[in-house]
C-alpha cells in the first residue's frame, strides 16, 4: 500500500512538473534580416540553432531598406520594416540597421556573433503579462494590468522551419541563405485593457503557422506570446 502511494505521490510530482514547464511564458526573439545584406547570414545561422529551444519563438522579420543594392528580397514587406524602426527609439537607437534581433522587445544586439543570441535570452527577463492561448478559432486573454492606452495584440504568420533562398544578384550574389520561421504577415488585431477578452482568431493558409503577440504600444516590451 505504501508502495503505491509512493507511485501516487510520484505521478502527481511528475504530473505537476510538466504542467509548470508548459505553463512557462514563450520568450519572442525578432531576428531583422535581409537577403541583401552581406553581415546578416551569420545572424540567420544563429537563429536557426536557437527556433527548437524550448519555450522560445524565433522570427525572421525581412526588411526592404536594402533592396536598391541590387536584390529585392523575396521575403521583405514594408510593415516588418515599420515595426523594426518603431522598436529604435526604446532600444536607444538611431535608426535601423540588419542583422538586428530583439528579445521580448526589450533588447537587441547583431546577434551575429557565436552566442550572442542565447545571451540575449538569457538576460532579457521573461514576458510577465497575461494568460494567452489558441485555440477552436480564437485568442483568449486572462484578466491582468494593462499599460496605459492598453497593449497591442499581433497575429503573426509565418514558416515554420528553415528556408533555402538562392541570392542571384547585390552583396550575397551566389550564396543560398538559410532562414528561420520566416514570417509572411504581420497583422493587428486589437488592444487588450486589462480586461479578459476573446477574439476571433482567422485562420491561417498556405501552411503557415500563427503566433498572436500581447505587447505594449510603439515597440514596448512584449507581454505575452502564444503559437498554434
Amino acid at each position: 500500500m505504501t508502495g503505491f502511494k509512493t507511485g501516487l505521490l510520484a505521478g502527481a510530482m511528475l504530473a505537476a512538473t510538466i504542467g509548470a514547464a508548459a505553463a512557462q511564458p514563450l520568450t519572442v526573439v525578432e531576428l531583422f534580416t535581409s537577403q541583401g545584406c552581406s553581415s546578416c547570414p551569420p545572424a540567420n545561422a544563429n537563429l536557426i540553432k536557437v527556433k527548437d529551444q524550448p519555450d522560445v519563438l524565433a522570427l525572421s522579420f525581412n526588411v526592404t531598406y536594402w533592396d536598391y543594392l541590387g536584390w529585392k528580397d523575396t521575403f521583405g514587406r514594408k510593415e516588418f520594416t515599420d515595426r523594426q524602426v518603431t522598436y529604435e527609439p526604446p532600444l536607444g537607437r538611431d535608426g535601423p540597421f540588419t542583422p538586428q534581433v530583439v528579445v521580448n522587445g526589450r533588447a537587441d544586439g547583431a546577434g551575429a556573433r557565436s552566442g550572442e543570441i542565447q545571451g540575449l535570452i538569457a538576460n532579457s527577463g521573461r514576458p510577465q503579462g497575461p494568460e494567452l492561448s489558441l485555440g477552436q478559432g480564437k485568442v483568449s486573454i486572462g484578466a491582468g494590468k494593462a499599460p496605459g492606452g492598453g497593449a497591442d495584440i499581433w497575429l503573426v504568420r509565418y514558416t515554420k522551419g528553415v528556408v533555402e533562398v538562392p541570392v542571384a544578384r547585390g552583396e550575397n550574389t551566389g550564396r543560398t541563405l538559410p532562414h528561420a520561421n520566416v514570417v509572411h504577415a504581420l497583422t493587428k488585431l486589437g488592444s487588450w485593457n486589462g480586461e479578459a477578452t476573446t477574439l476571433p482568431l482567422p485562420a491561417a493558409s498556405g501552411g503557415l503557422s500563427t503566433a498572436v503577440l500581447v505587447q505594449a504600444p510603439r515597440g514596448g516590451p512584449i507581454m505575452a506570446a502564444a503559437t498554434d
